[in-house]
């Protein structure tokens, strides 16, 4: 019995050096679990070892903090193909979203009063408190900025972004008194796509949003009234801009929509409508996101 048990513990011996042997050659990257008992020694099994996501490995960085955007990130696609972008500016962990162009060529001022925005960042950052994030969506509807006028305000499929949102969602919507299309689903359209997946991976403290044209802010809500921390945001923000704050929009029923949306997943928003579709109401808007930047900075 006694050369019996010494033959195994020779045979496994040699087979944990022969695996062992195979692990240097491929670089270590598994592991042997021996099971040691006092009467026989097996291997139990051989485990593969995940890579550790370092750079030195070749595993791309993780993505799931804030940090690791950069100055600049690539969101989505239009339908055409184009680079739906966003700006970050900050190192804070709380993030205020500010997003234009959802109306393209319709409301051309909103974008362009986004840009404004990244270059005020860009050459005044140290304006944004150090527990803030800063994120400048310029461009939702890249395709739609192609187009001028009323056909600027939709996608390349047609549709109004403003309309595709899961919040009270219908494939006809209105706008005015004119039936518009809503999407085939609630985020059938990819930019839409682009900006869910984008809230709901970093939840944002808070966002402001720019349509044309009414010269009003509101608070957004989704089936109910406008939570608390939405009525303060437009009123912060509509104070110091020199806006006139409602309390809900009710010219026609809005199915679909963005703001709304975002209350529906518990972020405080609001819509700025700007007074008309050319100008940029740079002085009013500067001093309405200065006042937002100081309440989020509390």
């Amino acid at each position: 019995m006694q050369a019996k048990n010494i033959i195994i513990a020779a045979l496994a011996l040699a087979l944990i050096i022969g695996i062992g042997f195979l692990l240097f050659k491929s670089g270590a990257d598994t592991v042997v679990v021996v099971e040691d008992t006092p009467d026989k020694t097996t291997v139990a099994e051989v485990l593969p070892v995940e890579p550790d996501g370092g750079i030195g490995d070749g595993a791309e960085p993780s993505s799931d903090t804030t940090d690791q955007r950069g100055a600049e990130s690539l969101i989505g696609y239009s339908v055409e193909g184009e680079e739906i972008l966003a700006y970050h500016f900050g190192t804070g962990d709380r993030e205020i979203l500010l997003i234009g162009g959802v109306h393209g060529g319709y409301s051309p001022n909103t974008t362009d009063l986004a840009n404004e925005l990244v270059t005020y960042f860009k050459e005044n950052g140290d304006t944004i408190p150090e527990n803030l994030l800063v994120t400048v969506i310029p461009n939702l509807n890249p395709d739609g900025t192609e187009k001028s006028g009323t056909a600027g305000r939709f996608n390349a499929n047609n549709v109004d972004l403003n309309r595709n949102f899961d919040c009270e969602w219908s494939a006809t919507a209105l706008w005015r008194s004119e039936e518009i299309s809503g999407g085939a689903t609630a985020f059938s359209e990819q930019e839409a796509q682009a900006l869910r997946d984008y809230v709901v991976k970093y939840d944002p403290a808070a966002a402001i949003v720019w349509f044309s044209a009414e010269g009003k802010v509101y608070p957004s809500a989704c089936g109910g009234t406008p939570s608390k921390a939405s009525v303060e945001l437009a009123a912060t923000f509509a104070s110091a801009a020199g806006y006139p704050a409602a309390a809900e929009f009710n010219a026609y029923a809005i199915t679909g929509d963005m703001v709304n949306w975002m209350a529906k997943e518990g972020i405080p928003a609001i819509s700025v409508l700007l007074t008309n579709h050319q100008n940029t109401e740079w002085s009013k808007n500067e001093a309405g996101i200065k006042a937002v930047l100081s309440k989020y900075a509390e």
